[in-house]
Parts: structure tokens; C-alpha cells; sequence
């Protein structure tokens, strides 16, 4: 499992995978995601602007990723 900290408050699924290396551009993201190949909290997410607040776990090609807010305070 890897562990991506973002920014709060949210980051966009499609954002996520991207900042995560799990695609290489934003359009790959929109067509994995349309194509029905990624996971969030064990459900396929059809959503490419869902919005993960920290605490999801995505899944994508065999490789979870866990979302976690980043508070620099």
C-alpha cells in the first residue's frame, strides 16, 4: 500500500492518480476511470471529479494507493 499525502481540504480522483504516478497524463486518468478500472473503498468509482477527502483507498492495476491529508501545521 502506498500512502499519497495531499493538500487539504480534497483532491479529485482524476487529479489523484496522476499526482500519484498511477497514470501519466490527465486524459489517461479520464479513460481509466470511465472504463470502470478503478476502485474507491472497494467500489468501482465511475466519477472522475470525486473528490477524496482523506482516508480512501484507491485501487488501480493490481496497486493501492491511500489518500491522506497533509496538514503542515
Amino acid at each position: 500500500m502506498t500512502e499519497i499525502y495531499i493538500k487539504p481540504p480534497f483532491i479529485k480522483l482524476e487529479q489523484f492518480l496522476k499526482y500519484a504516478g498511477a497514470v501519466s497524463t490527465g486524459g489517461e486518468a479520464k479513460n481509466v476511470i470511465i472504463d470502470g478500472l478503478v476502485c474507491v473503498n472497494d467500489e468501482i468509482c465511475l466519477m472522475r471529479g470525486k473528490k477524496l477527502f482523506g482516508g480512501e483507498v484507491v485501487k488501480f492495476e493490481g496497486e493501492v494507493y491511500t489518500c491522506i491529508i497533509k496538514n503542515d501545521t
